[in-house]
């Protein structure tokens, strides 16, 4: 079962008295927000300066210098100007937003958008955290005025996918596609093109850190991770499978995903040592060892202690296990493809560009897995 974000559980108690942080917040930001808002234009400026030394408008100056010095004039009369424009801009949003926590209180519907405008202005300007607090806040109204399952949320929670994975923050951007996912199937009928996008999303996003070990797992939590997610597939086919109104070609990318799932799963298993896996036998045994020793009263007597001792099958046990573990994915992925082959061979909907790509597709699945089996079968793997 999804597990709901750390940013759904939190905002769970925003009906009772949750502050809005805007509100509370002085606009201390805006030094910050204003220095970054000139080096978007700093590459501009020094062009229009350039433009007019070609037009002869610096032909007066004798020097490099001279020119040097009017453009560097020019560049800070720019700045200037755009950051008046910037801090006009900011102050009118921020009295704007004043304005309607007066009339309307803390909580207003109309906030939401007001924030999100706000958020959107930060954003532009690359102060990335502003634009997380701003658009935090106006998540969290459209969670008290709509529900914490409203469809309102998801292009607020898009914006802050967007931005934490531009400054990397991976393990937000993991738990708001989860609370996006979580929201989606619960809003969403089974079979609606929406959900359909929202899994597949999902699905997606949940490839890209495995590919790239985004949380910087390790073996024991990648592998469990990867499971987890060819699970999900294999459980939303079946789901997507029993619905009579499912076009089999809406199940190509879904089919394709888990399959990508259970590759990255085998790799990872054919990278990983065969000690890393557990046995299927104890790892130790018991064995009684005796000695003769000279008991008190002179006689020689036979004393016997139990010990435990390494299981010489158990490290048999642990290359069996990993041998294992590549043929269930290797037959995980064939199945993915027996299931798009028939897909290919009996849909009447491919378009001739369509059935060229699914073949292509087919064609380097069934490469990816030829290569997997020959590993498995392979003890110089191990």
């Amino acid at each position: 079962m999804l597990s709901v974000s750390k940013i759904d559980k939190t905002m769970k108690t925003a009906g009772n008295n949750w502050p809005i942080s805007f509100a509370k917040k002085s606009w201390g930001i805006l030094p910050c927000a204003a220095f970054a808002f000139i080096f978007v234009f700093a590459f501009s400026v020094q062009a229009k300066a350039q433009e007019q030394v070609g037009d002869g408008r610096f032909e007066t100056f004798d020097t490099q210098e001279e020119i040097d010095a009017a453009e560097e004039d020019l560049r800070n009369e720019q700045e200037r100007a755009d950051e008046a424009e910037f801090v006009a801009e900011l102050d009118l949003r921020r009295q704007a937003i004043d304005e309607m926590q007066g009339r309307q209180g803390i909580y207003s519907p109309q906030l939401q958008e007001a924030y999100g405008d706000l958020a959107a202005l930060y954003a532009e300007v690359d102060d990335f955290e502003s634009a997380i607090r701003v658009y935090t806040d106006a998540l969290q109204i459209s969670r008290i005025n709509t529900g914490l399952y409203s469809d309102e949320q998801l292009p607020i929670i898009a914006s802050l996918i967007e931005i934490n994975n531009q400054l990397s923050n991976w393990e937000e951007t993991d738990d708001l596609h989860e609370l996006r996912y979580h929201i989606s199937s619960r809003f969403y009928e089974l079979g609606d093109l929406a959900y359909l996008e929202a899994a597949e999303n999902y699905g997606e996003w949940k490839l890209r850190l495995l590919r790239q070990n985004l949380l910087d797992l390790g073996y024991r939590s990648y592998s469990r991770n990867a499971e987890d997610l060819s699970d999900f597939y294999e459980r939303l086919l079946g789901n997507l499978e029993i619905q009579t109104d499912t076009r089999p070609e809406s199940l190509i990318r879904i089919i394709t995903g888990k399959s990508e799932a259970d590759l990255v799963l085998a790799r990872e298993i054919a990278s990983t040592p065969y000690t890393a896996f557990e046995g299927t036998v104890s790892r130790y045994l018991n064995q009684q060892r005796c000695r003769n020793v000279r008991s008190t009263s002179g006689q020689i007597v036979r004393e016997c202690v139990n010990v435990q001792v390494e299981n010489p099958r158990y490290r048999q046990s642990q290359v069996d296990a990993k041998q294992l573990a590549m043929n269930r994915r290797a037959r995980a992925v064939q199945e993915s493809i027996d299931r798009l082959r028939q897909i290919y061979d009996q849909s009447s909907d491919l378009g001739s560009v369509e059935r060229a790509e699914l073949e292509a597709q087919i064609a380097q699945m069934e490469t990816q897995a030829s290569q997997i089996l020959r590993q498995s079968r392979s003890r110089r793997r191990f």
